[in-house]
């Protein structure tokens, strides 16, 4: 049995509901999801601003998956926040949805085109892109400017947006495959796959698959270097539970 912590890093325990839906419906039967938020943080993750005071939230989770025995963990926000952080603390594979989506991308496609919610966060795509050695892959990033907890929202149109944006950045792009940039689009790819005649990626059931096959292969995050867990530190104020002890 392999157990994996799917994590939205902000409090909204609908999306969290959604997240966990499409994360179960590729896990193997084998695979034991479960899908958690934070208690503390931002309802939403949509500035520089929200993705910083998410991770301290994020990390409890992981420190909380240590204790529980968890074998891998997906970090459920389009931003990948907090993944190096999460890495060094983690005893198994952590996979940003981000880095797996785009990862998915390139295996079905030779450039892909991701699709986001908010204008103000396109630079945060094209930086991850860049990042993980994507930056030729990935050929446009589009967003459909509506806020990440509207995307459930009936009444927003969130879907047939998405999908007449996907549709148009394939056309625009010249993609053969598109990125779903935010996991409250989790329940949007086959939709949508299904109208624009490409592939679709949708970075929560990228990330589960990812997770399941490291850890199948036995490989977890290297400690060698910058990934070597944290050195012993005492932190103050509210940040006092995060105090590192002795090895």
């Amino acid at each position: 049995m392999t157990r994996i912590r799917v994590i939205n890093p902000n409090t909204a325990r609908a999306m969290t509901a959604v997240i966990g839906g499409a994360a179960r419906a590729v896990a193997a039967p084998s695979t034991v999801v479960t899908a958690v938020n934070p208690a503390m943080g931002p309802e939403s993750i949509e500035s520089h601003y929200d993705e910083a005071l998410a991770v301290p939230g994020l990390l409890a989770e992981i420190a909380a998956g240590e204790r529980e025995g968890v074998d891998g963990y997906v970090i459920a926000c389009f931003g990948d926040p907090g993944l190096d952080a999460a890495r060094e603390l983690a005893s198994g594979p952590v996979v940003g949805v981000a880095q797996a989506a785009m990862h998915a991308a390139t295996l079905v496609g030779r450039g892909f085109s991701v699709v986001t919610t908010l204008s103000r966060t396109t630079g945060r795509a094209w930086d991850l892109a860049r990042r993980y050695g994507f930056g030729e892959a990935c050929l446009g990033v589009h967003a459909c400017d509506i806020p990440v907890l509207a995307l459930d929202d009936p009444g927003s149109g969130a879907r047939e947006t998405v999908a007449a944006l996907c549709a148009e950045a394939v056309a625009a792009d010249g993609a053969d495959a598109v990125v779903l940039g935010c996991a409250g689009m989790a329940a949007f790819a086959g939709e949508v796959a299904g109208r624009i005649g490409v592939p679709v990626v949708e970075g929560v059931a990228a990330a589960v698959k990812l997770v399941e096959s490291l850890v199948a292969l036995g490989l977890r995050t290297s400690t060698r270097g910058e990934y070597a867990p944290p050195g012993p530190k005492r932190y103050s104020g509210i940040l006092g539970d995060f105090t590192v002890p002795p090895s």
